[in-house]
């Protein structure tokens, strides 16, 4: 019963509202669909380390891979970003907002997009996918009707969902409306409720409130530059959402790995006839002896009181399944080889390794070119919250990607290092050519002194 209790909860947690309750809320069908609406709460419980196939019990365990894809893309696409507003009160609202901006970008590439929503001031937040509903979209993709889900639980029988929405009312100007839900579980929004009967938003006007001349979002709205092969809507879809299935086998795959180091663990069978026995007649061995020494009864007419357990490892085939699992992951996301996998495992040539690099640097471009728009988006809100949207402001954005140099341009640094004495021809094949030392020294020309490979 409690298992099936801990699998059910397991299942709810942090899922998002079905599509019939959203529908309910927005009063007319929603962009989101059903399938899409699993696949978020899918995705997100794969980040957190809770997809379907692990299980604890039987050693499957998650690698993280889903974080190590978003971290890796974030680092890179953020590293060296230089963001300014040309106005000193929205510049530094900007920059207070985008402080975090590398850890919510990673949430934003694992569910699929995010909005960066100003709060007045120079208070902002990051709403990550599953606490947004986008009712519908306008033709340059992003969403022109939205419903931001902000949940308060009172106690264990008591949750109370706040429904913020925006939208464009009939003369194309924004309006946002505040509406207040209470129900027994969280699984469920419940019935519609006064928003003063929450303290904490009492004070928010429940609307509809209309802002003339306002005639675009005011929010940032990221996007993770994939097609949509979920249900084909303009909702974002997660950056590892094409290779789940390869996450799930290199899930799968460590476990068998770790049950080949846990079976086949060295031990020694001695007869319970050479053991000492206690009081009670049960064995008695030294303390942390239990786990090399395993008491049983062997067969006596052999005369044998000791025989070793120590079987052939066969970890080498199953870390050669989980590398190449890794590759072919890095080459549906997006990445590097290298990147997750072990760089000494990569058996590529080398214009399988530049294609691969080029890959990873046009996958990050891709994203940094929406993380702008969005940005751009962003700082025109903050302008709006601050009473300054007509102003004479200037954002610039520019990404320093000095960590993704063209590929020929390093190449011809490390052949001026050659030249120079700097690096040797040895080491000049072992990063290039992916040889190790032996072979890249058997490969060098008889006049290496003279020749470039």
């Amino acid at each position: 019963m409690f298992e099936g209790l801990a699998r059910w909860w397991k299942g709810v947690v942090g899922r998002m509202f079905g599509y019939d309750q959203m529908k309910a809320i927005a009063g007319t069908d929603v962009t989101m669909s059903p399938v899409m609406i699993r696949s978020i709460n899918r995705w997100k419980a794969m980040l957190e380390g809770r997809a379907d196939w692990i299980d604890d019990r039987q050693g499957i365990v998650s690698l993280r891979s889903e974080i190590g894809i978003c971290r890796e893309l974030t680092d890179i696409a953020v590293g060296e970003m230089e963001a300014k507003v040309s106005d000193d009160t929205l510049d530094q609202a900007f920059q207070t907002a985008v402080r975090d901006i590398n850890e919510n970008l990673q949430d934003g590439l694992a569910l699929g997009s995010f909005i960066l929503k100003p709060l007045g001031g120079d208070r902002s937040e990051f709403v990550s996918a599953d606490k947004f509903v986008p009712v519908s979209f306008g033709d340059d993709g992003k969403p022109v009707d939205v419903m931001f889900l902000t949940r308060k639980r009172v106690s264990e029988t008591s949750w109370y969902t706040r429904v913020e929405r925006h939208r464009f009312d009939e003369s194309g100007d924004l309006m946002i409306e505040n509406r207040c839900y209470h129900s027994s579980a969280e699984s469920d929004i419940g019935l519609a409720c006064d928003i003063t009967t929450v303290p904490e938003w009492a004070t928010i006007e429940p609307g509809p409130v209309t802002y003339p001349g306002m005639k675009q979002n005011d929010y940032g709205y990221f996007r993770v530059p994939l097609k949509n092969r979920v249900d084909g809507s303009p909702c974002g879809v997660s950056i590892f959402a094409e290779a789940e299935d390869l996450i799930r086998r290199a899930d799968l795959q460590y476990g068998r790995l770790d049950w080949e180091y846990k079976s086949g663990e060295r031990a020694v069978h001695v007869d319970e006839r050479a053991l000492k026995h206690g009081k009670d007649g049960r064995i008695s061995m030294p303390a942390g002896a239990q786990r090399l020494y395993r008491g049983l009864n062997l067969d006596q007419g052999s005369g044998e009181l000791y025989k070793e357990y120590s079987p052939a490892m066969r970890d080498d085939a199953y870390i050669r399944g989980l590398e190449k699992t890794y590759r072919n992951i890095e080459f549906v996301v997006g990445l590097s080889y290298g990147d997750l996998s072990d760089t000494s495992e990569v058996d590529k040539t080398a214009t399988e390794i530049k294609a691969s690099k080029q890959r990873k640097y046009n996958r990050v471009n891709a994203i940094q070119e929406n993380l702008k728009d969005c940005l751009v988006d962003f700082v025109d809100a903050l302008a709006f919250y601050n009473d300054r949207y007509t102003s004479n402001y200037e954002f610039s954005c520019t990404f320093n990607d000095s960590i993704l140099s063209d590929e020929e341009t390093e190449r011809e640094r490390d052949r001026k290092d050659v030249a120079m004495g700097v690096m040797s021809l040895t080491e000049y094949r072992m990063k290039w050519y992916q040889e190790d030392e032996e072979t890249a020294k058997a490969n060098l020309p008889e006049q290496s002194s003279s020749v470039m490979p």
